[in-house]
């Protein structure tokens, strides 16, 4: 991580929103991450952010209880909505103008999403949100963050986690798991190490779109890894 990017794309898990509580949104949380994306946009690198909303309904977990799983892709859509306007509000009131940019068509909450648009927002100083998702079902939001990642022409894709990196199992459930530095997407896909989905995986492989898994509870991890400064985390980079 020796570089310093221009335009990122910040992908965080709807799980990570809700910081002490079992379901919805910390609001200390929240005013956190809009801290941290808010001295980013200042310091004049370009934000975007996909977020997912596990934290109020997950489209698959849905399916698995009965739902039609197209019905409860497009309700995991929908939570997506709840969070990029609840992370919207945040981040204006630090005094940055930000935009709601959905996948799904809901003009009086957001504006439909247009890569165009998007890029121009960005290089207009503005931080973009984009929403539900790609817009159809059976795809996660990681497979959304990557596209989008690449139709903005990102220079770095950074997903925040509740862990440091990427590890050989998980550090969670073996103490002697060694974390990566850094390593390419063919290991990763080969090893299956569940950084991402393998569609999103595959998609950033395929258009040279570098990955970095990182802490977001890792104070300053963001602003260090923008700046090239050394961090705890896992750079994967197209071979």
């Amino acid at each position: 991580m020796n570089q310093n990017y221009k335009r990122i794309l910040l992908k965080l898990s709807g799980e990570a929103l809700m910081g002490q509580y079992e379901f919805g949104i910390d609001s200390d949380v929240l005013a956190q991450t809009a801290t941290e994306v808010v001295k980013q946009q200042q310091s004049g690198t370009q934000v975007a952010l996909v977020i997912g909303g596990g934290n109020i309904f997950r489209g698959a977990g849905l399916a698995q209880g009965g739902i039609d799983r197209v019905s409860a892709d497009q309700m995991g859509m929908l939570a997506t909505v709840m969070n990029a306007l609840a992370m919207q509000d945040a981040i204006k009131k630090q005094g940055v103008n930000c935009r709601v940019m959905s996948a799904l068509k809901i003009d009086q909450l957001g504006e439909e999403y247009s890569a165009l648009k998007a890029r121009e927002f960005l290089s207009e100083g503005e931080v973009v949100i984009f929403a539900a998702g790609t817009g159809n079902p059976y795809f996660t939001t990681d497979t959304a963050a990557s596209l989008r990642a690449i139709e903005i022409e990102a220079d770095l894709l950074l997903k925040a986690t509740k862990v440091d990196g990427i590890y050989d199992s998980d550090p969670m459930k073996n103490p002697d798991a060694k974390r990566y530095d850094q390593l390419g997407f063919d290991e990763a896909i080969a090893k299956e190490l569940g950084v991402m989905d393998l569609t999103a995986m595959v998609l950033c492989r395929e258009n040279k779109m570098p990955l970095c898994v990182f802490n977001m509870f890792e104070t300053g991890a963001l602003d260090k890894i923008v700046n090239g400064d050394k961090v705890s985390g896992t750079l994967v980079i197209p071979e």
